[in-house]
């Protein structure tokens, strides 16, 4: 398995911006599939977005398509996850983890949407 260590979240007005990253213990060029989850308070964790491993195919959850944009640099073991005009159903901890998913889970990254 991989660990996955989480970064970039944040308290952020309604309509603003971040940036999550999420940085590999090891080579994710193998992973065919990486996503990004979210969990909201008192709900289950969903899949907001995947990326294939090329970068060519990616899909989003409906409830953030037009606003998040996936990416990868296998290089760097890194993915991420750019949040424009974030509203406040987006307050969630987010995690990333390949898709399916491994067991094992990191410590996520916690974003918070003001209205």
């Amino acid at each position: 398995q991989v660990q996955m260590v989480e970064s970039g979240g944040g308290l952020v007005q309604a309509g603003g911006s971040l940036r999550l990253s999420c940085s590999a213990s090891r080579s994710i060029f193998s992973i065919i599939y990486m996503a990004w989850y979210r969990q909201a308070p008192g709900k289950q964790r969903e899949m907001v977005a995947s990326i294939s491993r090329g970068g060519g195919l990616t899909n989003y959850a409906d409830s953030v398509k037009g606003r998040f944009t996936i990416s990868r640099d296998n290089a760097k073991n890194t993915v991420y996850l750019q949040m424009n005009s974030l509203i406040p159903e987006d307050t969630a901890v987010y995690y990333c983890n390949a898709w399916p998913h491994y067991d094992s889970w990191g410590q996520g990254t916690q974003v918070t949407v003001s209205s």
